[in-house]
């Protein structure tokens, strides 16, 4: 129990893999944009799952982040995107994946928690029920970029050659194809990527949320669902432990239902800031991932890790508001 209303923190990632200089500037604008419109519903009395569901859309709304507007392609050409918010007062969750006709899916989230007696749907019942809630359905297209055009096509062209993809397994060094940590080949130097976004955030009343959204991997098969919009893998928050988002290599972080994992740790007692080192280290030592956490405790204790060449993040609590790309 509290002794005093808990300072409201809000904490967002814009996604773990090589930010090149270039986009740097973007990367943070977009997180800081998300922080403001975030922390300040949580200032105004709203709740972390107010804050938590305003800071993705205006990421999801961000063409710089793999989320909504811009997302990477599939390999028949369009948009699929999947979101996850959770309630760490009531552990109810809502979630939607393969959505193609919603320009912001984490709303759609909110609307299964809030709404529905279910947690999750799926393609066109995900878009069904949204619409049945009063959510405009749009075009695909209207979410598609000529960038992510150029880039499938780079990526069918490379997989053509012959470059193996082992995007979901092994070791980085073998990685010459990986869209959600962008490591850099020398046969192929300008290759770039962006990655899924999250939120997570504790409000004055001492509750905790987390979002998480995405527009899966480049040139994914049409129907694959990746970690983010999995309780517990991409995404979980529960009042008596954690609140975490991760992003990265959907597969091995669904395996290891990393998220979950890295809330235990907090509930047993170590530090929100070593459970997210130990999280990103045990994602490696076990199925050679690469990928970032952001983890937010009860008492408003956090902790970011990464083990990609960088990850934007940004925090805002009552030492101010901060972003960067990289711990």
């Amino acid at each position: 129990m509290f002794m005093h209303a808990p300072k409201p923190t809000l904490i967002v990632h814009g996604g773990a893999w090589a930010i090149p200089p270039e986009m740097a500037a973007d990367h943070q604008a977009g997180v800081a944009q998300a922080l403001k419109t975030g922390h300040a519903i949580l200032e105004w009395g709203g709740t972390s799952t107010d804050a938590v569901e305003a800071a993705v859309t205006i990421l999801e709304d961000d063409p710089t982040f793999d989320a909504g507007l811009g997302s990477f392609l599939t390999s028949k050409g369009a948009v699929q995107l999947d979101a996850l918010l959770m309630d760490g007062a009531t552990l109810r969750a809502g979630g939607v994946a393969c959505v193609e006709r919603l320009r912001n899916p984490i709303q759609a989230a909110r609307l299964v928690l809030d709404k529905s007696p279910h947690v999750y749907f799926v393609g066109a019942g995900a878009e069904a029920f949204a619409a049945a809630h009063g959510v405009h359905l749009i075009e695909n297209v209207e979410l598609v970029l000529e960038r992510e055009r150029r880039r499938l096509k780079e990526a069918q062209s490379r997989l053509s050659l012959g470059f193996a993809d082992i995007t979901f397994s092994g070791p980085l060094a073998r990685d010459d194809k990986s869209p959600e940590t962008a490591v850099k080949h020398p046969q192929n130097p300008g290759y770039t990527s962006h990655d899924t976004v999250g939120a997570v955030a504790l409000d004055q009343y001492g509750n905790l949320a987390a979002g998480t959204s995405t527009g899966g991997t480049l040139n994914k098969a049409p129907g694959r669902v990746g970690d983010s919009s999995l309780i517990g893998c991409g995404c979980y928050a529960d009042n008596q432990s954690a609140a975490v988002s991760l992003t990265g290599w959907g597969e091995p972080i669904m395996k290891l239902v990393l998220g979950k994992w890295a809330t235990d740790r907090v509930a047993q007692g170590v530090t929100p800031e070593l459970a997210a080192q130990q999280a990103i280290a045990y994602l490696y030592k076990r199925l050679g991932g690469h990928g970032g956490i952001i983890l937010l405790g009860p008492d408003g204790q956090f902790g970011i890790a990464h083990n990609t060449p960088g990850m934007a993040w940004g925090i805002a609590n009552k030492d101010g508001l901060r972003t960067g790309l990289s711990i």
